[in-house]
This record gives structure tokens, sequence and C-alpha cells, in this order.
């Protein structure tokens, strides 16, 4: 059997005359670590580019076995319907909307979907869900979930939710330790999603399912890609799990 085609969306960097490489273009880019990862599980990985418009995001989509949405950049306010409350928290609007499309494209696809970190909050705004702009300051007692200093070494505990489908990835235990490299997070919860982990000290939403039978969609706030701590939630059962269903989708 061939191996597994995944598409991954990219990061976009857009122009600024500061910059040395490209200053006046629009670059594209992904961090590798991910793109091992599913290399490491058996499939390859291939970035998406923001089409111009001569084909169709299914059309592009139509030859790959399934999609992840990958970390980056805040997700905009404007795309939940609000403003921004502080100009550094109004992320990238340009890039929600080639997401939006994409997810879009790849449900109507029936392609199975893994959101990681941004891509968990990006899954919850496709669904009409919202997003706090700055958890460490607009929800009471949360905890920090970002420290530039020290990124992915940051970590918390996550209680997995009983009978979930995310405990029954990691057969039913239920408290894990995971990293943290986020300052959003999920406010409102999208249509026809369940919360599949939260944080253990202040509840914060960590991980998200589609409960549609029909497809496959989940999403997890943490980095799975970056967790080589042996102490840490053992990553690699997500992505096989993922990697089964765009298998089992694959017609003879």
């Amino acid at each position: 059997m061939k191996p597994l085609r995944i598409a991954v969306s990219a990061n976009f960097m857009h122009p600024d005359r500061t910059r040395l490489a490209y200053p006046p273009k629009t670059i594209i880019y992904g961090e590798e670590s991910l793109y091992h990862w599913f290399e490491e599980g058996g499939a390859i990985p291939y970035m998406i580019p923001r089409l111009s418009g001569r084909f169709s995001l299914e059309d592009i989509l139509a030859d790959f076995d399934g999609v992840v949405f990958s970390g980056g950049a805040d997700v905009s306010p404007k795309s939940y319907g609000e403003e921004p409350l502080r100009p550094e928290w109004a992320g990238d609007y340009a890039r929600d909307q080639y997401e939006l499309a994409l997810f879009k494209a790849s449900r109507t696809l029936d392609k199975p979907i893994l959101g990681v970190c941004r891509g968990h909050q990006l899954i919850n705004v496709a669904l009409g869900g919202s997003l706090y702009q700055d958890t460490h300051t607009q929800l009471e007692g949360a905890e920090l979930h970002r420290d530039g200093d020290i990124y992915d070494a940051l970590g918390h505990d996550v209680e997995i939710v009983e009978n979930s489908l995310l405990s029954g990835i990691y057969g039913g235990k239920l408290k894990h330790k995971i990293n943290s490299v986020h300052h959003q997070a999920i406010k409102q919860l999208g249509s026809g999603l369940s919360v599949q982990a939260r944080s253990v000290t202040d509840n914060v939403i960590e991980a998200i399912w589609y409960d549609d039978p029909a497809y496959y969609i989940l999403g997890v706030q943490w980095h799975p890609e970056w967790m080589k701590d042996p102490q840490m939630l053992d990553p690699d059962p997500i992505r096989d799990d993922f990697l089964a269903a765009c298998k089992a989708r694959i017609t003879p």
C-alpha cells in the first residue's frame, strides 16, 4: 500500500519591508517537527498553498487522505464576530479565511481532520464557536498557558473526559501532562463539538471532537509533534488514530 498523503495548512509571513528575505512578498512556511512526526508515522505530509483561483480546494484535496490544521499565529477575533481588544491580539485574518475555506472543502470531501493548537481553535471557530482573545486576562483563575522564554517546555496536567474518543485512544487513562504554547483558548464551543479534555487547574478546553460519526474531526490544544519528554503524554496514539481513519476511507 502506498504511504498516506496528508495535506497540512500553511503558516503565512505577510509582506514586511524590514525583512531580508522577499520583503514585499507573502511567504508560506511550516515548522518541520510536524512534518517529521507524520513521516515517522508512515505518512507523507504536503504543505497546501493559498490558491490563486484557477483550481478549487476540492481539486487539490481530492488526492489527499487527510488534512491537518497546523499551529501558528492567533486566530483573528474578526473571524468569530469580535474586534481585537488589543492590537497584538489581532491575529491573522487572511490565514483564517484560507483555512476556513480549507476546512469547508475537507469536510465536503469527508477527509479526516486533525487540528493542532491554532488548528484546534480554527476548527472551533469554523463550527461557529468563539475564543478567549487572551485566556490569562479574560478567564478568571486561568493559569499561564504560554511562556515565550521556555516555550514548549511549559506544561500542565489535563484530564481526558471519561468514555470519550480520546479516552479510548489512550486506553482509559484519564490524567496526563501536556505542553502548553497558547494564550487564546476556546470560549464558546462550536456546533456539534464535544469536549475531550480540560486543563486540571482552570478547566480550559484542551481537546475537542466532532460528534457526527460520518466525520473524523479532532482538535488538540497542545503540540504533540514537540512532545518527546517521557513524563508527558505519548503523542503518537493521536497521530496513529488519525492516520487509521485516513486509511479506512481509502477505497480499493
